[in-house]
């Protein structure tokens, strides 16, 4: 085992670099999809872009937790990185809507294994007392990622072709799977992959010790189903030439309050904390639903940015607070599944009420607002975990 006495070991440096290179590799692509699925005249399925790939990783999460367990934590991740590296070369040769779609859900394996494996190697590989700094540092990580690569994607899709957009997606979950791949194993005495191990049953599909956060968390992701379903449509209709600019505003208001949260709920809980995110991402959600200029959408995404800042880190930690360590890979399992079905119930019904229609941004935020408030309800009043 490694040892757990300073949290910035090699290997989670290495942990949150692959991170980086794996949520960069397929947020690239998000803001040119609506444009890419219109150029193959299927805009009225803009909701699936998100939902289908959120499906495919609700699916997989049984078998990624379970896997975690007991194949290796690495193993899984790589799993999952190679799903985006195979991807991108061959969303190029998506000609139909038929064949897109596929592809997108296809491409949801990818997060329904990378993330399970990487919080339980997390917390196998940092100090207990330090949980909340630990989640706060990889998020950060992967919020650079998502912050940096969809302006990227932006300037490349327009500027080079979506062709070349998709091979440089592929390119960074190359690099995210080669940094893995040097990487240490921490669960003793992993198992080979064997036939066994395709057999599930509930018990790996749900862990009872986490059914708090993941409620909680349920809530708390629908409307990021939303803003990456209907976001591009909404900075395009407001004059931002480039659709993947406000994916950057509230990423980098994320980065800069992540490791600070994670302390704070080191320090004075997971609900505390929790409850002011929750909180602040209701008001974020009200200025967007608002907005009626480029600056006011880029404060309420700034205030998102923080919102979620504040939550993310705080609700993993406190998840694996919960957790049996015998079972952590079933408990991010389960943690993981409801974050899929968040974003993916949220980023469905936002493009099935939407449909290319202006009049129905705002009352589309607004229900993501009612959707969180909810979720604070639930953190509120339900004590047991």
């Amino acid at each position: 085992m490694i040892d757990q006495k300073k949290l910035y070991s090699r290997q989670f440096l290495l942990l949150c670099f692959s991170s980086f290179l794996f949520f960069g590799s397929f947020n690239l692509i998000i803001p040119e999809l609506p444009a890419f699925l219109d150029h193959l005249g299927g805009g009225e399925y803009k909701g699936y872009i998100i939902s289908l790939f959120t499906v495919a990783a609700a699916l997989s999460r049984p078998f990624s937790g379970k896997w975690t367990d007991r194949i290796g934590r690495i193993k899984v991740m790589i799993i999952g990185v190679g799903v985006s590296f195979l991807v991108g070369l061959m969303y190029p040769w998506a000609l139909t809507v038929l064949g897109f779609l596929f592809l997108r859900f296809f491409h949801g394996f990818s997060t329904g294994f990378k993330p399970p494996g990487t919080a339980a190697y997390t917390a196998d590989v940092v100090p207990a007392r330090r949980r909340g700094e630990a989640m706060g540092v990889l998020g950060v990580s992967a919020s650079m990622g998502m912050a940096t690569m969809p302006a990227l994607g932006g300037f490349i899709g327009p500027t080079f072709g979506w062709d070349v957009m998709f091979y440089c997606s592929s390119f960074f979950a190359l690099l995210s799977i080669l940094v893995l791949a040097g990487m240490k194993e921490t669960l003793p005495d992993p198992e080979p992959l064997s036939l066994k191990l395709f057999k599930v049953s509930w018990k790996d599909v749900f862990e009872p010790r986490v059914f708090t956060p993941s409620l909680v968390l349920l809530f708390a992701t629908m409307p990021f189903g939303i803003i990456l379903t209907i976001m591009p449509d909404f900075s395009d209709h407001l004059g931002f030439e480039n659709k993947g600019s406000i994916f950057s505003v509230f990423m980098i208001s994320s980065i800069l309050v992540r490791v600070f949260a994670g302390r704070l709920s080191d320090r004075f809980g997971r609900r505390v904390v929790l409850a002011g995110g929750l909180t602040t991402m209701v008001l974020a959600l009200i200025i967007i639903s608002l907005a009626e200029t480029q600056l006011q959408l880029i404060i309420g995404s700034f205030v998102f940015g923080l919102a979620n800042g504040f939550n993310s880190p705080t609700i993993m930690a406190w998840a694996v607070d919960l957790a049996d360590d015998r079972h952590r890979g079933r408990a991010m399992s389960t943690f993981f599944l409801s974050l899929e079905i968040g974003i993916g119930t949220g980023a469905f019904f936002s493009g099935l009420i939407f449909r290319n229609d202006p009049e129905m941004f705002q009352p589309i935020f607004v229900l993501g607002a009612i959707m969180v408030g909810i979720g604070l309800m639930v953190l509120l009043y339900r004590r047991k975990i």
